[in-house]
């Protein structure tokens, strides 16, 4: 017999969310239905004042609760859980498309009815504003912490969180984007707020306003992520294990961008963002490669000693030698040790890196390798010369894998 799975308190919340929103559309429902009914059996000169007071108490219900709601999303955003303020968007998604209904439901009624759903409208939307506000500097200002550092250097929880709340809005935008202009009204993000420089029409106007004001948004989570991320990977005392988290996290962002509707509203507010995280990665590929230059400096051309082929060593050459081979073993044995526990979730990205590095790291051992592999320079030939060049591919290949 299998166990009864208790509701957890996201179904919970779900369920009071879709219960509220039907409720309101009951009520218009009702409401309609009531006035009908009174028309036939109240005289005409107390209908307006019958209706009114006949509906206040369920009025006042919806409006008590609509409040609750909001009260709850105000205590999630002191507790800086900003996922949870995402439960108002739905219901205030429903009430402006409703709100024409409402209106011409209590056209009848006094100004302090007509207020109610626009003052309950208003909360809403300063409250959301808020938490998107709030959540933006809270990206801003995570704070950097040893222990809360992925050790492996792989996406950090501040990324996945920041994206999935972005895609989250996805379904929101318009009603994000009425949150932020009654936030900002434009001002905040240097948004023309005069229609004549889109040249288009005004409701056109108005969604292309909409649009740029959510770009915006995204943009700025985007850019305080980018340097909170930057200021974290300075936690690690490894530089380069700084690099593969900066890198894990981009192509993180990179790939969710991709992969939703989130590309293309960056794109109204920032040309090419693709091509900027690919840069981005890019760089700190680079930066991760050249922690292996104390592999492959000691044998490159520059630093090995110079003899004629056929004469007998001398015995600082054949130290040279001794030495160039025994700081690239170490070298090697070193990086692979330490950066086999290192991770690369994207297939893609650590194969282009395991790539990469067997191109840099075994084009420079095989040319070294194959002059001085038979040359008379110790009589510990596996001392010094412990791995062949297809040896040194194999250790490569098991970069950023616990398991090999």
């Amino acid at each position: 017999k299998k166990a009864i799975k208790r509701p957890g308190k996201e179904d919970m919340l779900d369920s009071e969310i879709d219960s509220y929103i039907h409720s309101i559309s009951a009520f218009i429902k009702l409401a309609q239905s009531e006035y009908q009914l009174l028309m036939e059996i109240i005289p005409e000169h107390h209908q307006k004042r019958t209706f009114d007071s006949l509906i206040q108490e369920a009025l006042d219900g919806l409006m008590v609760e609509g409040e609750s709601i909001v009260s709850t999303a105000r205590r999630a955003i002191m507790r800086h859980d900003y996922s949870a303020v995402l439960t108002i968007f739905p219901i205030l998604k429903h009430l402006k498309q409703t709100k024409q209904e409402f209106d011409q439901v209590l056209q009848g009624t006094a100004a302090g009815t007509k207020n109610k759903l626009p003052v309950l409208i208003t909360s809403m939307e300063m409250t959301g504003a808020k938490a998107l506000e709030e959540f933006a500097d809270s990206i801003k200002n995570d704070p950097d912490k040893e222990y809360n550092m992925p050790k492996d250097g792989t996406v950090h929880e501040l990324t996945s969180n920041a994206i999935l709340f972005l895609q989250q809005l996805l379904d929101f935008q318009e009603t994000a984007s009425a949150m932020l202009a009654s936030q900002v009204l434009g001002d905040t993000y240097n948004i023309p707020l005069d229609p004549r420089e889109t040249g288009s029409s005004t409701s056109n106007y108005n969604s292309e306003f909409s649009k740029r004001l959510l770009s915006n948004y995204i943009c700025k989570i985007l850019g305080n992520l980018q340097l909170n991320l930057h200021s974290k990977a300075k936690v690690y005392e490894d530089a380069a294990l700084g690099a593969v988290f900066l890198l894990n996290n981009f192509n993180y962002i990179l790939k969710s961008l991709e992969k939703s509707e989130l590309i293309q509203l960056v794109a109204v507010t920032q040309k090419l963002p693709d091509k900027t995280y690919k840069g981005h990665i890019a760089e700190q590929l680079q930066i991760y490669q050249r922690s292996w230059l104390k592999v492959t400096t000691p044998i490159t051309e520059s630093n090995m000693p110079t003899f004629q082929p056929g004469t007998k060593l001398k015995d600082k050459e054949r130290q040279a030698i001794k030495d160039r081979f025994k700081a690239f073993n170490d070298g090697l044995e070193e990086l692979c040790k330490i950066q086999k526990s290192w991770a690369i979730p994207d297939k893609e990205q650590r194969n282009k890196i395991r790539r990469a590095q067997k191109e840099n790291v075994t084009g420079a051992y095989r040319v070294f390798w194959q002059r001085y592999s038979n040359v008379p320079f110790t009589k510990n030939t596996e001392k010094y010369i412990k791995y062949r060049v297809e040896q040194v591919e194999e250790m490569i290949e098991k970069l950023f894998d616990t398991s090999a």
